[in-house]
């Protein structure tokens, strides 16, 4: 759709109207209004076109060819340079368009908190030409509004907008099939729903397999594959050069909760989430969160499974612990998302964990199946709240954990639960981010089930990755357990298009390239832990 070109049609801002003398606070306000006001409709300042509605073609009638085209990995941009202008779209449809004309450019940051309150969600982008952050409102269940401007820093801690990006995006409603799925094998699809551990320090042939055949979808490491600094960056390089021969970037996740579990070497020690609860300082828990982040960044990774959201109601827990940040749902809601935001502040994606809650077992997952004898209404008033309230505070992922539920579902654990992945999470809390499950070779399910049966009841049950931390062999009897249960129609390949689309939508979010590290400040790194501890 395109709407005419009118000064007089409701909605079209042309230069002339929209350059403005904004010396005026009033007219700040007025213009970031009329910013919100346009997106709720799809649109933005001196643009014709609708989000979501005109497809690429009307653009090239209209506006003919673009200065610059640019393929990314999920998309197509197209820049108008005269226009101030860029044009994003994906099989044709249009589904974000950037703007940075001058009149944007001049809204500070303090100007759009002040006339707007706080963003929906923070995330951030970071390359070698630009540090950034992006506050991002949901202006519309259809709609976001982005406004893309400078990282604050000391010297500049009011920067002016770089860009504004009016988008529908997955998280909203609007679900778009990246068009790479259509060109995509059942194995190449069932591969990027596969997170799968290596053994050893270095790239064997059994990772290269992974990578190359297997197609996965993301890597786990642990202690032991990770022994000092040197070898894990070398380790994380040289897997992202096999990766780079692939089409879709890899998720490199580990994890670095802080306290004892802390993957990461040659690292000081960050407290524990019991520690910080005591604390219940949510600036300082953001701090630590951040910090994680930067841990993670500066190592080449790009996810981590943290914060735990288990409220730890039972002293008797082996598992939990001190990993929770208490044992009251409201202080383990604020300082759990705090610690979240945090890690996503450095574009790190952020893994809530382990619901619907590990906190009032007293068995170790690790080692037997728990059973929590609770009704739904129970976990309602307790467990559910912090991940109720995280899903509603920007969580991209979640991990399931293994634990039965006999009132909600008596035959199978959460992990492979319908009733409680489609059920609870994805039908009553409404999530349409990534849902993954704990590691399916854990003995709560190998004690119990083998690993290719669990693995194709768990993706029935509605998760989109499957995390297989130990054993090529499982990984391969995984992955063709799941292959043979769609073409023998036990699995539609509809919900396997459903889920990629999701693990492909997030490495797009996070903006997964790849990249390397040449070496790791660890002496950085803990004189910056040492400063925040003195907090």
């Amino acid at each position: 759709m395109v709407i005419e070109n009118n000064k007089e049609k409701k909605g079209v801002i042309h230069s002339e109207d929209s350059m403005m003398d904004l010396e005026k606070p009033s007219e700040v306000e007025s213009l970031v209004m009329l910013i919100f006001e346009l997106a709720k409709k799809g649109q933005t300042l001196d643009v014709p076109f609708i989000v979501g509605e005109t497809n690429i073609q009307e653009v090239h009638e209209l506006w003919g060819t673009p200065d610059k085209s640019s393929e990314l990995t999920m998309a197509t941009y197209e820049d108008y340079v005269s226009k101030s202008t860029a044009i994003g779209y994906r099989t044709n449809s249009v589904f974000d368009i950037r703007s940075n004309g001058v009149s944007v450019q001049q809204i500070y940051l303090n100007d759009i908190k002040t006339i707007k309150g706080k963003a929906d969600e923070i995330r951030s982008y970071q390359d070698d030409e630009v540090n950034q952050i992006i506050l991002v409102y949901n202006v519309t269940s259809t709609y976001q509004l982005k406004w893309v401007l400078p990282k604050p820093t000391e010297n500049n801690p009011n920067p002016s907008v770089d860009h504004i990006s009016v988008v529908t995006d997955v998280k909203t409603g609007i679900v778009q099939e990246n068009p790479a799925i259509s060109k995509m094998s059942l194995e190449e699809k069932i591969g990027q729903m596969i997170f799968a551990g290596i053994q050893g320090t270095d790239l064997s042939e059994e990772t290269k397999r992974l990578i190359s055949t297997d197609k996965v979808g993301g890597i786990i490491f642990f202690k032991d594959n990770l022994k000092e600094a040197n070898q894990t960056v070398a380790l994380l390089n040289v897997i992202k050069s096999e990766s780079n021969k692939e089409k879709f970037p890899l998720f490199l996740g580990v994890d670095q909760e802080g306290g004892r579990i802390t993957r990461l070497p040659g690292l000081s020690r960050l407290p524990t989430n019991e520690e910080i609860g005591k604390q219940n300082d949510p600036s300082y828990s953001y701090s630590i969160g951040a910090h994680l982040g930067e841990q993670l960044n500066a190592f080449g990774f790009n996810i981590d499974f943290a914060p735990v959201l288990d409220v730890n109601s039972n002293p008797k827990n082996p598992v939990i612990g001190d990993r929770s940040f208490g044992n009251n749902p409201n202080i383990v809601s604020e300082l759990g998302i705090q610690t979240m935001q945090g890690i996503q502040s450095q574009n790190v994606i952020s893994v809530v964990k382990h619901f619907p809650g590990h906190g009032d077992t007293a068995e170790d997952s690790h080692k037997e199946l728990p059973v929590i004898r609770k009704s739904l209404e129970e976990l309602n008033k307790l467990e559910l709240i912090p991940f109720k309230n995280a899903l509603e505070d920007g969580a991209d992922v979640v991990m399931v954990a293994h634990i039965l539920l006999p009132k909600i579902d008596p035959n199978f654990p959460s992990s492979m639960s319908h009733e409680i992945i489609t059920g609870i999470l994805r039908e009553q809390m409404q999530f349409d981010g990534v849902i993954m499950t704990d590691d399916m070779t854990m003995n709560a399910i190998l004690g119990n089930y083998k690993i290719d049966q669990a693995a194709v009841e768990a993706v029935k049950a509605g998760n989109d990755i499957v995390l297989i931390a130990h054993d090529y062999t499982n990984v391969k009897k995984t992955i063709e357990a799941i292959v043979r249960a769609v073409k023998d129609g036990e699995i539609s390949e509809e919900s396997i298009n459903e889920s990629v689309n999701r693990i492909l939508s997030l490495k797009e979010k996070y903006n997964l390239a790849n990249e390397k590290v040449d070496e790791v400040d660890l002496q950085q790194l803990n004189k910056d832990i040492e400063k925040l501890l003195r907090k």
